[in-house]
């Protein structure tokens, strides 16, 4: 079955580094996932953006909290959801002193856009476009485009200049033997958000059953 980033990336899923490609042609029918333990070396956020990231986590999307050396966890799985779509997960726990952060997300191919839509949050009510290529170190470059908000009969696109942009590259470094991912969110107004550099080992398990309630979204959105 093919993975929804070998849909995204068509032939150029073939310049990926071995490694990368392992991680990223997750599809439900195989029955497996990935799982990552690591160190984020740094995590940072402007002082600007502290409460509007505080108000992210009510969400489990981003994070005021900071600092360095900060062990964290990552859980792909891929599944088909209730509108019988292809999705993966990434679900980020970050181990802070006295408290677990979250970033969740969940992605799905849009055939309509023509591209993977990323649902930000436990509830998909943040939908991101996403613009995937191969990177020159043989990872996977990530930038995010137009957002869109659903909740309930609410919804609306955000104007660029009230957004981030998130710029992610995720790559294997055959020199340390380890998986290595740098995160960063920009404001076209006010410059530098948020941002992280890590470092993590990543092992293909097998699902037994069915996907962990713990890693699918409270709700899911049918609009992309």
């Amino acid at each position: 079955m093919t993975s929804i980033y070998e849909k995204a990336l068509g032939a150029a899923f073939a310049k990926l580094h071995p490694k990368i490609q392992e991680r990223f042609r997750l599809a439900s029918e195989d029955g497996i996932a990935s799982i990552g333990r690591g160190t984020m070396e740094r995590i940072w956020s402007a002082k600007w953006a502290t409460v509007p990231l505080y108000i992210g986590t009510a969400r489990h999307i981003m994070f005021p909290e900071g600092g360095s050396h900060v062990p964290f966890t990552i859980e792909n799985y891929a599944y088909t959801d209730s509108f019988g779509r292809e999705t993966v997960t990434w679900i980020r726990k970050f181990q802070f002193p006295g408290k677990i952060r979250r970033f969740d997300a969940t992605m799905v191919y849009s055939e309509g856009r023509g591209t993977i839509v990323d649902y930000l949050g436990d509830r998909q009510h943040l939908a991101v476009d996403l613009d995937m290529a191969p990177a020159a170190n043989g990872g996977i470059r990530i930038r995010s485009g137009e957002q869109r908000f659903y909740e309930k009969l609410l919804h609306f696109r955000f104007p660029s200049r009230l957004t981030g942009t998130a710029d992610v590259c995720e790559w294997y470094d055959d020199e340390a033997g380890a998986f290595k991912i740098e995160v960063n969110v920009t404001n076209p107004l006010l410059g530098p958000v948020f941002g992280y550099s890590g470092t993590f080992q990543a092992q293909t398990v097998r699902v037994s059953d069915a996907v962990p309630t713990d890693v699918l979204p409270l709700r899911e959105e049918s609009r992309e």
